[in-house]
């Protein structure tokens, strides 16, 4: 008798269910699709950043120290301590290798650059990897440079490669103030070394950079007789957002215990990621680029919180939705209601009676919103990441909570103006 009346209910009033099912899944799609893109929006949105330089700098252990108590930049090209460039392979051996997007070696020099005046200028000349080949310890290959690195240069005239041997690219500021332009000859001069360099390329970068003489890091290595050598390196990796535990591990990874260290060692944050390049690379500091780093991990909270309230929003709304539609058919069915009052139902039976409607509906409304939301996310994913968004099986769950949640407390309101009915009002038309 009870599923006949429900079905009889369902029936009668396809229009409003329908009209139900349609918000519940309104609800439950966008719940879906927001809760599937925020789960997988961090590699996404990091992969985003990456583009944009480097949050990883490693430099020599001992030009570190010469910069915390002496203020000496360790790009300044002052410093006589470097690292070795045949170790660079092993970045892509450590516990996180798979998260190490690009990586980049400098080598900094102070140069003389001839001017057409005649006289000398004393530029920082800085070599690098451009378009680098590298076959790794692992077996792997990896391409990798600051084409990879800088890509949103403007550069006028065309970048170089790591095979040339007479070609620079020259920052825009220092080529204005020499007059110079692409398809120029400059000669530099060190330590009486003296070498004409081609200007292939002008780059604006809009930082200190615009300042400076860029060549193939084997290059730069022959000018300063420094073979094999490299001044610091620029790493971009994926990184998780730092919390209390990344901070103190920053500060002393000693102070972890041994089930804290292992759970830092194992989570990619910046000062992990750290921690693993000092061990594989010899007399090595690798420092975090915390305005890059602090900006990622509040860019990508920013981002998860601001789907997060679009779903607590479209929730609310369902069940305002849901509230009024249901109201309006308790209201029709007030007559039906009174004679089942007045027959002898009780109370609990007969809203047993209209939530079992409202939850049938519910779940009708919820399954097509899920694979609605589904579809939803790929085109989320697809316009503004260019990629696809995984599917997350522990979504279903949160969402099966959420829609019996939101259809409970949109029909709450119903219910209680059902409890309020009296049968011989009712059935008198008052």
């Amino acid at each position: 008798m009870f599923f006949r009346l429900v079905k009889g209910a369902l029936f009668r009033q396809k229009g409003k269910m329908l009209m139900v099912a349609f918000t519940i899944a309104l609800g439950a799609s966008l719940a879906t699709a927001m809760l599937n893109v925020m789960l997988d929006v961090g590699d996404k949105v990091n992969r985003e950043l990456k583009t944009y330089g480097a949050n990883i700098n490693v430099i020599p252990k001992e030009a570190s120290l010469l910069g915390e108590l002496y203020d000496v930049d360790d790009d300044s090209g002052l410093t006589e301590h470097y690292l070795n460039e045949s170790e660079l392979g092993s970045l892509k051996t450590i516990f996180w290798a798979f998260n190490i997007v690009d990586f980049t070696p400098y080598l900094n020099a102070r140069i003389n650059v001839n001017s057409r005046s005649g006289g000398e200028t004393g530029v920082n000349l800085v070599g690098a990897w451009f378009d680098k080949h590298m076959d790794l310890p692992t077996g792997e290959s990896l391409d990798t440079g600051m084409r990879n690195m800088k890509n949103w240069w403007d550069v006028e005239g065309s970048w170089i490669s790591d095979d040339d041997a007479d070609s620079a690219m020259v920052g825009g500021i220092l080529a204005e103030r020499m007059g110079l332009g692409v398809g120029d000859t400059i000669s530099v001069s060190i330590a009486g070394r003296l070498q004409d360099l081609n200007v292939r390329g002008i780059f604006n970068s809009g930082s200190d950079e615009d300042e400076r003489v860029y060549v193939p890091l084997a290059l730069a290595q022959s000018l300063i007789g420094k073979q094999g050598s490299v001044s610091s390196i620029e790493v971009s990796a994926l990184t998780t957002p730092d919390n209390e535990l990344s901070r103190r591990a920053a500060q002393n990874p000693n102070s972890l215990s041994v089930k804290e260290w292992e759970t830092w060692y194992c989570t990619a944050y910046v000062s992990a990621i750290c921690y693993q390049i000092d061990e594989v690379l010899t007399g090595s500091v690798a420092k975090p680029i915390r305005q890059v780093a602090e900006s990622e991990g509040a860019i990508l909270e920013k981002t998860q919180l601001l789907m997060l309230l679009i779903t607590v929003l479209s929730l609310i709304g369902s069940a305002l939705g849901i509230s009024n539609l249901v109201t309006a058919g308790v209201m029709e069915r007030s007559r039906e209601i009174g004679l089942l009052k007045a027959l002898g139902a009780d109370n609990a039976p007969v809203s047993f009676l209209v939530l079992a409607e409202i939850l049938i509906t519910g779940v009708i409304g919820g399954v097509a919103g899920y694979f609605a939301g589904l579809g939803f996310a790929q085109i989320i994913g697809h316009s503004v990441f260019g990629s696809a968004i995984a599917i997350k099986p522990m979504v279903i769950p949160i969402v099966a909570i959420l829609v019996f949640i939101v259809t409970v407390a949109g029909s709450l309101p119903s219910i209680r103006l059902m409890l309020s009915l009296r049968p011989a009002e009712v059935l008198h038309g008052r």
